[in-house]
């Protein structure tokens, strides 16, 4: 019951049933991602994405951030775009996690520069 209420309610927790119904009448598969994420778009030329996992809009690649903003490019329609030897994979934003950047992190310079009070 629980279960069902969150599909129902909360949009931050995975898909909700309106966009379910949504995509099963109405969405055409164009395609997925790497990441597991599908891209999906209608007759009337709307267009979405089902994550897979948490919801995060740095989740999407490069490859589909231009069709999903109707960008018009070279490699709008090519999604299995070739990567070089120098690219590095693409990483959703790391902030809040411990692979966020800090310019000191490693020289374990990372301190207070202030005492609390209370203690």
């Amino acid at each position: 019951m629980l279960t069902l209420l969150k599909k129902i309610f909360i949009w931050w927790n995975q898909e909700t049933l309106g966009t379910k119904l949504k995509t099963i009448f109405f969405g055409k598969l164009i395609g997925s991602d790497s990441f597991g994420n599908k891209y999906y778009e209608s007759k009337s030329r709307k267009r979405w994405i089902i994550y897979s996992g948490e919801i995060d809009a740095s989740k999407i690649p490069n490859e589909w951030y231009s069709w999903i903003h109707f960008t018009n490019n070279k490699i709008e329609n090519n999604h299995d775009l070739k990567k070089y030897a120098w690219q590095k994979p693409h990483l959703f934003n790391q902030t809040g996690t411990v692979n966020a950047y800090h310019p000191n992190k490693n020289n374990n310079e990372i301190k207070k520069k202030y005492t609390t009070w209370k203690s």
